[in-house]
């Protein structure tokens, strides 16, 4: 889902600067450590459904290659990427470990350009389909479980779980939505694009990723993306309670 083509190291570097910054910023607030808990549990979902999302497209098109690496798998010790997983998990975007994939063996029905759409965009959805999921547990919960449980200490950590869990999917799959290298929506656009611009668009690959990490650093991505955001959860949202009658 995300692979870097040029020197790994110096954003690896600038990662890490920005990581310890933020753990500064968590040892002395107690609060939002206790809300970065509250996260992980859907860090691990978002980014282990997302990688065997990938992988399970990938296959059912005819590459076997994620399934003989060990990706078609829940388990998240096979997907996740240490620097894109404590990213995810403190500034609220990531990655989880590249799938591999051979567009070489994909079903001659559709062109290889199409089946690494259908590939790409399998894991941005497979995000949103938990988001909603989680979204009508936490509606059922809230309508049907009582005054009690919502009040109690268990209630309100399985309401906070939920909640961070749908919002982390929400976030996993709009950011990986963006058109630019390295990102799942740079190939999903590509059978959109007239031939020139395909050209041009591979050839420059290593300007778009150059981009991409100036507005990832600097939060335009963040900025652009939240809009996308609130409005996919407001969807989710109203879809949940009018289903519940909430």
């Amino acid at each position: 889902m995300f692979n870097f083509s040029f020197d790994k190291r110096t954003l690896y570097i600038i990662i890490a600067i920005m990581i310890i910054a933020i753990i500064a910023q968590y040892a002395t607030d107690t609060g939002a450590l206790f809300n970065l808990l509250i996260t992980i549990p859907g860090v691990l979902v978002a980014i282990t459904f997302h990688e065997f999302a990938h992988g399970f497209a990938a296959y059912k098109l005819g590459d076997n290659t994620a399934k003989n690496e060990g990706r078609l798998s829940l388990n998240p010790l096979a997907h996740l990427d240490p620097i894109g997983s404590l990213l995810l998990l403190f500034a609220g975007f990531g990655w989880g470990k590249p799938v591999h994939v051979d567009p070489r063996n994909y079903t001659r029905k559709i062109s290889m350009e199409k089946g690494e759409a259908i590939v790409s965009v399998a894991g941005p959805l497979m995000n949103i389909i938990l988001a909603i999921i989680f979204t009508l547990i936490y509606c059922a919960i809230y309508k049907f479980s009582g005054i009690e449980f919502m009040t109690s200490t268990v209630g309100t950590i399985v309401m906070l779980l939920i909640s961070a869990t749908i919002s982390i999917n929400i976030g996993l799959g709009v950011f990986n939505l963006i058109p630019l290298p390295p990102l799942d929506g740079s190939k999903i656009i590509m059978p959109f694009l007239p031939y020139k611009a395909k050209q041009w668009f591979v050839n420059n690959q290593n300007i778009f990723y150059i981009i991409f990490v100036v507005i990832w650093i600097t939060g335009i991505a963040g900025t652009i993306i939240s809009p996308v955001i609130q409005l996919i959860s407001t969807g989710i949202i109203n879809l949940g309670t009018a289903i519940f009658g909430i």
